[in-house]
């Protein structure tokens, strides 16, 4: 498999089918500075808007691949990968479909089974419905570990942020296998809005064959 293609199944369709995974330890109760943090973040996200900068990616193996990065909350991000990978990945808030139009191929998942669900979500509660296993400090910044429920059966994220101002960095997403697959945004900056269209990505129609009527 590709290394660009490693984002799209080792941590972005992160499914259920991972089940057997038990529970995560019970997290630490937070200190009034990580809980002041938390709140920080959360407020951020939700006022993100629309948005668009760099990214780059490192995956499991040592992999990295670099492209473009959408988000338009609540619900669409977007990431196309350099060439000449040929690789789209999309949420349009109900789906996340992953495209490689080398290969031929195209992946979709609910969004609701993949740990941006956490961000992407019109309301971004931090602290319900999503548990905080961690709050780790850097000299310019922050980062928030995260996961839907108790369970680490649908992996987790670990959102980073930098500090004055306040501005997401990027985000690492664990596998329930252990997996991790690290994205670093740069150039994050204001962007106008996306049709819809923009966040359903398709595979582009087969050129006819010579002769082929």
């Amino acid at each position: 498999m590709r290394p660009v293609c490693l984002f799209v199944v080792a941590a972005l369709c992160v499914a259920p089918a991972f089940a057997a995974v038990p529970p995560a330890a019970v997290a630490p109760p937070l200190s009034p500075q990580d809980q002041a943090l938390v709140q920080q973040a959360s407020a951020y996200l939700e006022n993100l808007g629309t948005v668009e900068g760099h990214f780059t990616q490192m995956n499991p193996r040592g992999g990295s691949a670099g492209g473009m990065f959408y988000l338009q909350r609540p619900g669409k991000a977007r990431l196309d990968y350099d060439a000449p990978s040929g690789v789209t990945v999309a949420s349009d808030g109900r789906a996340v479909t992953a495209v490689d139009r080398r290969l031929k191929t195209i992946q979709r998942v609910p969004l609701g089974f993949t740990p941006f669900a956490m961000f992407l979500a019109r309301n971004i509660r931090l602290d319900k419905g999503v548990t905080i296993t961690g709050v780790s400090h850097a000299a310019q910044g922050f980062s928030l570990t995260a996961q839907k429920g108790r369970k680490a059966t649908r992996g987790q994220i670990a959102l980073s942020f930098s500090t004055a101002p306040l501005v997401l960095r990027g985000w690492a997403l664990t596998e329930p296998q252990g997996g991790t697959t690290t994205v670093v945004l740069s150039n994050l900056t204001p962007a106008a809005a996306h049709p819809m269209a923009f966040f359903q990505p398709i595979l582009p129609p087969t050129a006819p064959l010579p002769n082929e009527p």
